[in-house]
């Protein structure tokens, strides 16, 4: 049967059906929805949607989780120091008050054991271990300077007696400072340091030797100037003079050389050290590195697996909070500077304090006062002995005493 026009007759709404209007035949062919306006075609845009939707879902989703676990392998890679806090929480009535508010003082100590993996190589492992470097970082209360003051591993102290690892206790005695570490760890440190300075130790943080270099090699190496070549076998660096950025390794050597390097005087490692944490400081502060997540990443992994710090750090949460209120610290305020020590009457290889300097700065930190630090107009004599002049404070206009000392901002090598 056909229709007045001779086509085939079909359901109603199919081509040729005297029924179906002229726009619809136009535009809908066999299959509903199989032209670019076709219902079908909303179907499967829902569903494309839908599809979406739930890709961007799960990549979030995997971000966050990237995020997340992240976070709980830095947060779990810093080191608890339960025993020294149990430790020093024995001896609460003995410690000093702290005097002001809001300003931290953390005690910052880098051990020279052999143990663990990749510190062998740097000598034998005895079974004890001493702080080769010892740095009482004061944070003002302000946030708007920082003070670091270097404590010479051989300065005569009293040590009080300290529970030792196996459980038993040392007696009090007269001793280099370093011993203290070997005695009774960190808290035989802090509680020795305290006595000395009668400032309230806040927080501590202990680094060994391959976090350091770790940290170190993430931020692509540390520019120093080198005013003489450094060549020491037992620290095992061999470096030329001139401006250089030192690897891990290198500036590991760097910071450690004595015997071969300036006559064995542990003042001038100790300079070292503080120009080397001034460059390490300026690096790290570089857009560079704070603002590029690729390089904050592995600078971060390496700090918090090198760091074993009281409960109140042992966490990313810790730090945050302990670094969020340094980032305003201009450059320039970020001061170093060693105690006020010369060589010890009775061993010219020992140390003691030099007084009323030494008291002077301890008194400032201790009230939070203003501290200046101008750099060393003349080097130091290249060994302890026969050395008897001390880090006496140079004169100033300002009521301020003022040190020889480093910041993190020196002048470039000429």
């Amino acid at each position: 049967m056909t229709d007045t026009a001779g086509s085939p007759a079909g359901p109603e709404g199919a081509p040729g059906h005297r029924g179906a209007p002229p726009e619809r035949r136009a535009t809908q062919g066999p299959g509903a929805g199989a032209t670019p306006t076709g219902v079908g075609l909303g179907r499967r845009r829902r569903r494309w949607l839908h599809s979406a939707a739930l890709g961007v879902s799960v990549l979030v989703l995997a971000t966050a989780g990237l995020g997340w676990a992240a976070y709980r392998k830095l947060d779990g890679n810093i080191t608890r120091d339960t025993d020294a806090a149990a430790e020093l929480e024995r001896y609460e009535k003995e410690r000093p008050t702290p005097l002001v508010h809001d300003a931290q003082n953390i005690l910052v100590i880098g051990s020279d054991t052999r143990a663990g993996e990749g510190n062998r190589k740097y000598g034998k492992d005895p079974g004890t271990q001493r702080s080769d470097t010892t740095i009482l970082l004061h944070l003002a209360a302000d946030r708007r300077s920082a003070t670091a003051v270097s404590i010479p591993r051989d300065l005569m102290v009293d040590i009080p007696g300290c529970r030792t690892p196996d459980g038993s206790r040392t007696r009090p005695r007269f001793a280099q400072f370093n011993w203290a570490y070997e005695f009774g760890g960190t808290a035989c440190t802090i509680r020795t340091l305290e006595k000395l300075t009668r400032i309230r130790i806040d927080h501590h943080m202990v680094v060994d030797f391959a976090g350091f270099k770790d940290m170190v090699d993430a931020v692509d190496g540390v520019e120093v100037c080198l005013t003489a070549p450094i060549t020491d076998p037992d620290a095992q660096v061999n470096l030329a003079p001139g401006l250089r950025t030192l690897d891990g390794e290198q500036a590991l050597g760097f910071v450690r050389a004595r015997k071969s390097v300036g006559g064995g005087s542990d003042t001038d490692r100790m300079d070292r050290q503080q120009e080397f944490l001034g460059a390490l400081v300026k690096k790290v502060r570089s857009n560079d590195v704070l603002l590029n997540p690729g390089k904050l990443y592995p600078v971060l992994d390496a700090a918090t697996s090198s760091l074993t710090t009281d409960p109140a750090l042992a966490s990313l949460r810790g730090l945050y909070e302990l670094v969020r209120g340094m980032r305003d610290i201009p450059t320039e305020r970020v001061q170093f500077l060693t105690v006020p020590r010369k060589s010890y009457t009775y061993d010219m290889n020992r140390d003691e304090l030099v007084e009323p300097a030494a008291e002077k700065l301890f008194t400032r930190l201790r009230t939070d006062g203003p501290v200046a630090v101008v750099p060393k107009e003349t080097e130091r004599p290249a060994s302890n002995v026969g050395d008897d002049r001390p880090d006496d404070p140079t004169p100033a206009p300002s009521p301020a005493p003022t040190f020889q000392g480093n910041t993190a901002a020196e002048p470039a090598c000429e």
